[in-house]
């Protein structure tokens, strides 16, 4: 039998109401869990990206049947970028110890990199720089901003931190996404929800791009936090269950959380195509806030209506496993 349907109370779980509704906390770290190995990700992202590119793509000649490797070689890049090959053979290597910035920043020009593929590359060449114990630090969600995403009725909104960790949701996410409350706290995560359970394939219509995003906010954790043992234990346990992981995680792709579009299909009022906005917290840039919105007037916006009118049972009716 169904459990009674929950009052009209937000689901974002604040700590101040019952102990039963705490805020999730991150798992136990897991013991002997080996951090990612900083010097292979720094020479296979480098790898990757020389291989995308093409000689005819920088004004090079392209000796195309004379050349055994995809991509550039390490010496064109080497000229492209002002360094001379040893060097650039060395940083590939994995030995970006005492690489400058400015160099960083002429290889990255090189390579074409993205904003966030630049400062991956920052991150890996560089981890001294960055904070590493702050991975172990748990992960917590200002009340205010618990309030904030009860406040916003008819919009679902959700709280993401590191590793795509779900910390936080009002009452039209669960609606929309389905019963992230009914999942163990170490489940409410966006990574083993897409790749794990298959009730994801159905809600996201276009499931290999949010696989494929999902995947590449992960990289971009990784940069920034390789001590983390609760990434690298989330990173191999997918890798072990989801060929499709494994497959999207070795091509070494980064972004950023930004806003776009994305269609659904919800089992209670069929397809939906909403915009999504993320917003990055100003004290906590490890958190997010992702709202999504329909077009005024739209059958969207209509359907959104409805889920906000059904409530619980659309929550139970949802994506989350039950």
């Amino acid at each position: 039998m169904d459990a009674q349907p929950r009052p009209h109370s937000p689901t974002t779980e604040p700590a101040t109401r019952s102990a039963t509704r705490s805020a999730p906390e991150p798992a136990p770290e897991p013991a002997r869990e080996p951090a990612l190995d900083s010097r292979a990700e720094l020479s296979e992202f480098l790898r990757t990206r020389r291989a995308r590119l093409q000689p005819e793509d920088v004004g090079l000649p392209n000796f195309g049947r004379h050349r055994r490797v995809p991509g550039l070689r390490r010496e064109e890049l080497a000229q492209l970028a002002g360094v001379s090959v040893a060097y650039y053979t060395r940083l590939e290597q994995g030995n970006g110890r005492n690489v400058s910035g400015e160099v960083l920043d002429a290889i990255a020009r090189a390579l074409r990199l993205t904003d966030a593929e630049h400062a991956h590359l920052t991150h890996l060449a560089k981890p001294k720089q960055h904070k590493k114990k702050r991975a172990a630090r748990p992960q917590h969600l200002r009340p205010a901003l618990r309030n904030l995403m009860d406040a916003m009725d008819g919009v679902p909104a959700y709280a993401v931190g590191r590793r795509s960790d779900i910390l936080g949701w009002n009452r039209m996410a669960a609606a929309l996404f389905g019963d992230w409350g009914a999942l163990a706290p170490e489940e409410r995560n966006w990574a083993r929800i897409c790749f794990l359970h298959p009730e994801s394939r159905v809600l996201f219509r276009d499931w290999e791009q949010k696989a494929s995003d999902i995947v590449s906010f992960l990289r971009m954790d990784a940069g920034c936090f390789p001590n983390d043992p609760q990434l690298s234990a989330l990173v191999g346990e997918l890798s072990v269950k989801s060929e499709e992981f494994r497959t999207l995680w070795a091509t070494h792709d980064v972004r950023e959380k930004g806003h776009g579009v994305k269609r659904l299909h919800h089992s209670l009022v069929g397809d939906l195509t909403l915009s999504f906005e993320t917003l990055q917290l100003p004290e906590d840039h490890d958190q997010s806030l992702v709202t999504y919105h329909a077009e005024p007037d739209s059958a969207s916006a209509d359907a959104l209506r409805l889920l906000a009118n059904w409530g619980a049972d659309a929550a139970r009716a949802g994506a989350a496993p039950r």
